[in-house]
């Protein structure tokens, strides 16, 4: 019998993604000629939700996926006519405003520390004319990726990361993830000297579970 509460989640993420999807239609209004870079894809796809931008979009051959791993044979399978380059997001192998849009869905968050949030960041924004980027909310109620509910917010990440061990759930432990706030999402635009920038919280029963960080260097 499947957990009822790992059911409700997969549905409320299936909702989220949906929400996100038309939001950046609306946003970035991507057309027939944008250069899209999507930084953090997927080389193996786990479940429904990795690699949407992939996925969904009209465009393929207009899309630059980046990834860590290596080996891309199984993205290139499903997704031939997109490119695919190998980097770090934090060190990104393209000039200046080279994309009309610099994608990266819930990616930040597991990049490391602060320090390699600010960076990844910062990439994104040299890279892209537009940028559209989400990421959880660190003070929504219930973690996102664990399920557990509270303790995020409650005890600092090692205490943290001790529970989510005696779990079962070490995976999500260390540089797995660092969890953003808004305040959090403003420091690093500062710290990216980033000027123009809107964070746009995305919500679910009244609060706010994920953020939309966007810019427009055009506008």
């Amino acid at each position: 019998m499947a957990n009822p509460i790992e059911a409700l989640a997969v549905a409320v993420s299936k909702r989220s993604r949906t929400k996100k999807w038309a939001q950046f239609l609306a946003l970035m209004t991507p057309g027939p000629d944008d250069q899209i870079v999507d930084v953090g894809v997927n080389t193996i796809e786990y479940s429904e939700a990795d690699n949407y931008l992939e996925q969904r979009y009209a465009y393929p051959k207009n899309i630059t996926a980046v990834g860590v791993e290596t080996d891309f044979s199984e993205f290139k399978q499903r997704y031939p006519d997109v490119v695919a380059v190998t980097s770090d997001g934090t060190r990104l192998p393209f000039a200046d405003n080279s994309f009309d849009i610099a994608y990266s869905n819930a990616v930040i968050e597991h990049v490391g520390g602060r320090e390699k949030q600010l960076a990844f960041l910062c990439e994104l924004y040299r890279v892209g004319k537009r940028g559209y980027m989400t990421t959880p909310n660190r003070l929504f109620p219930i973690e996102v990726h664990t399920r557990i509910p509270f303790l995020h917010i409650l005890l600092p990440k090692q205490g943290f990361d001790r529970v989510a061990t005696l779990l079962g759930k070490s995976w999500a432990t260390g540089d797995y993830m660092h969890l953003l706030s808004a305040s959090d999402l403003h420091s690093l635009a500062a710290g990216a000297g980033i000027e123009r920038y809107k964070i746009i919280p995305n919500r679910f029963l009244g609060l706010t579970m994920t953020f939309t960080f966007v810019w427009n260097k055009e506008s």
